[in-house]
């Protein structure tokens, strides 16, 4: 069994409003997203767009409802930007995290992403680094992982993630081989894994060691497929319904959970499940995820 003291679990916001498409769930405010967050039995929250970005407002209105910020997602540029530049972006939000009480926090590289671009598929139209921009990629994560944990004491934890020049299991592999693991640490996620094409359990078995942070996203794999087969782009998916909360779409999460327990996991479990909040009401969602998870690990 888990160790209820040492692993906690929570939600991300972006069922509730999202921050790429924000038509989807305009009209849901944030006060809502946090309350029905606590509602459905979560303890921890990501940083959405509507969140307050003062921290003392913003941990006021989370103490009311017993919920704390466990991740900020980070938009890393280090091999397109001078490295002063996202070393100051990123120690601004580190101060803004630190504040919150928040240990971790989350790295994208979105250098040349496809992610949010509308008109680009997904599938095939990824930037792959050369040489040179993966010991850019690697030098600078290191020096701000080192600046995370020695001035902030947080750990930076990278997220690999579709469409980006960190998606599959080798290039998380090599990223991982050239950072320092006690400055760089994975966020590792079971969905943009198993859209990738890889088996989110291997995944989870290979990279142990280094994960520190867990997004339980759930794929649906019908609608992966469509996206592939139609040169969707990666917010088309979304729209789309390829992402759904864990035991609603085709991964089984009972593996990973065990991979996780049986190593003594500590930290967030984090369900982050990208969806059209009118197609997919946050709330009944959140719950029926919530659920789910209790059934499958009694935490």
């Amino acid at each position: 069994m888990f160790d209820k003291s040492k692993v906690k679990l929570g939600i991300a916001p972006i069922a509730w409003t999202n921050d790429d498409m924000p038509d989807l769930g305009k009209e849901n405010t944030f006060e809502q997203c946090v309350s029905e967050m606590a509602l459905a039995g979560f303890t921890g929250s990501e940083v959405g767009n509507k969140y307050p970005k003062d921290p003392a407002e913003l941990k006021k209105a989370l103490d009311l409802r017993g919920v704390e910020i466990c991740n900020q997602w980070f938009s890393s540029f280090l091999i397109t930007k001078p490295f002063e530049e996202v070393e100051k972006e990123a120690r601004a939000q580190l101060a803004f995290l630190k504040a919150m009480g928040s240990k971790i926090i989350g790295f994208s590289e979105q250098s040349h992403s496809v992610q949010g671009q509308l008109e680009t598929p997904v599938f095939g139209r990824k930037y792959e680094m050369n040489d040179e921009e993966w010991d850019m990629l690697c030098t600078g994560l290191n020096k701000l992982g080192k600046i995370a944990k020695e001035e902030y004491g947080i750990t930076l934890t990278f997220h690999h993630h579709m469409g980006t020049v960190v998606q599959t299991d080798a290039e998380t592999q090599r990223m991982l081989d050239n950072t320092d693991p006690n400055y760089v640490s994975l966020l590792y996620d079971s969905g943009h894994f198993a859209y990738s094409g890889e088996d989110p359990v291997a995944m989870v078995k290979k990279y142990i060691g280094r994960i520190k942070h867990v997004h339980l996203k759930d794929i649906r794999r019908e609608i992966v497929d469509k996206v592939k087969a139609e040169n969707m782009s990666f917010l088309d998916g979304v729209r789309a319904g390829a992402f759904t909360i864990p035991g609603d779409g085709c991964i089984d999460f009972e593996p990973i959970f065990k991979v996780l327990e049986d190593a003594g996991y500590e930290g967030y479990m984090l369900v982050e499940a990208e969806q059209d909040p009118a197609k997919a009401n946050p709330l009944e969602y959140a719950i029926r995820a919530r659920k789910y998870i209790a059934e499958k690990t009694g935490l």
